[in-house]
């Protein structure tokens, strides 16, 4: 935790203070309410909306029911703006438009839920009647703390959701008859989408492998593709990312997976110093801004990552070796790129392409008529481009 924003809130008759934290990186508020369970969700719904901030100060399950409360009055609004959504719908000419719009929602969404505030003592525990133990949770996010800090409720759900998911882990594919399960962190973009998993394992290795046996996973995030690379039986993996979170988190995941000899983790900025027979990358997919560290996963804006790999990769090849890029086309579909563009960029880079591998989604959002991009998710395919130096 690096803010060092103070929250400032009357209680008593005296003037409180805290550390302010928001992954979102919304300033501290300035309209703060002490709140508890008489609090109706009519009220604080209306307090949200203006901009007032409540401080809960009553049972801690009562504050998520209020925060549920609050959720269905958002996704459900007044007839009026019901009408206005309708007209602004019917204006609505292109993808790129419905794009626009469903994240600007969201952002309203976010900050009216985002009103709900927890303060958390320094030892991470919460004091609230009912309030589950998140120190743990707390800990793998934010780090040790001295100092009592406030949070949104809803940032603290996605901590402690984040928690079991490190927990648990999620299944990328089977070793025999083992299950192999990587183990994201907070803040770091979890390998749900097993589609992209499958173009890494099925696509056959470039020659260059033979001689030398190096791969680079450029972004590596969980470090998930490394593994699966490993698991093709590639003896030297180099996988670099920027991200504390994301380091730390795939050094987890190798510890945990026996690959640490096999596969070497590094801070880095792209690419790691020399050159290997392949190198992968998955960048987010989306080129926008995202709204939060949490987002940097899905959007990569202006398409830096995208276009500094490319740019990059040729410099970084053994002769005969391969550069695979994994890439959604949702962001065609959105108007959000072009693919003449995306060709553009290989070609200046004195890339070729020499294959590519696609596959459909199997996301639930693909399949979902009641999502705001349906129109584009439904012809969405993820491709493995098979890219060399000309």
């Amino acid at each position: 935790m690096t803010q060092s924003a103070s929250l400032q809130w009357e209680e008593g008759g005296q003037v409180c203070s805290a550390r302010w934290h928001s992954e979102n990186g919304i300033a501290p508020h300035k309209k703060i309410q002490i709140a508890d369970d008489t609090l109706t969700a009519d009220i604080a719904y209306r307090l949200a909306c203006e901009g007032t901030a409540m401080l809960y100060k009553g049972d801690f399950q009562n504050a998520r029911q209020l925060l549920q409360a609050l959720a269905r009055r958002v996704d459900k609004p007044s007839k009026k703006s019901a009408r206005s959504d309708r007209v602004a719908k019917d204006k609505v000419k292109s993808p790129l438009d419905t794009f626009n719009l469903h994240r600007l929602a969201q952002s309203q969404r976010a900050r009216i839920l985002g009103m709900i505030l927890i303060e958390i003592n320094g030892d991470h525990s919460i004091p609230l009647r009912r309030a589950p133990n998140v120190a743990q949770a707390c800990l793998e996010a934010y780090g040790e703390q001295t100092a009592p800090y406030v949070i949104s409720l809803r940032e603290l759900l996605g901590v402690i959701s984040a928690h079991e998911w490190r927990k648990t882990g999620v299944q990328v594919l089977t070793r025999g008859d083992e299950e192999v399960r990587i183990h994201p962190h907070y803040g770091v973009f979890s390998p749900v989408r097993s589609e992209y998993i499958d173009l890494v394992l099925k696509a056959p290795l470039p020659e260059a492998i033979k001689q030398n046996s190096v791969a680079f996973d450029v972004g590596t995030g969980t470090g998930v593709l490394a593994v699966v690379l490993a698991l093709r039986d590639i003896q030297q993996i180099i996988a670099t990312d920027l991200n504390d979170r994301a380091i730390a988190c795939a050094r987890d995941n190798m510890n945990q997976l026996g690959l640490n000899t096999q596969i070497e983790i590094q801070k880095a900025n792209l690419f790691p110093e020399g050159r290997a027979a392949l190198i992968v990358c998955n960048p987010p997919w989306l080129p926008a801004r995202p709204s939060s560290s949490l987002e940097h996963g899905v959007y990569d804006p202006e398409s830096q990552m995208l276009k500094g790999f490319l740019s990059g990769l040729k410099n970084h090849l053994l002769p005969n070796g391969e550069g695979w890029l994994i890439l959604s086309d949702l962001a065609e579909h959105l108007r959000l790129r072009t693919r003449q563009e995306l060709l553009d960029w290989i070609e200046q880079a004195d890339l070729k392409v020499i294959a590519r591998l696609d596959t459909k989604p199997t996301h639930p959002k693909a399949f979902d008529k009641t999502d705001a991009l349906h129109a584009a998710r439904s012809k969405e395919i993820t491709s493995l481009w098979r890219l060399t130096s000309k």
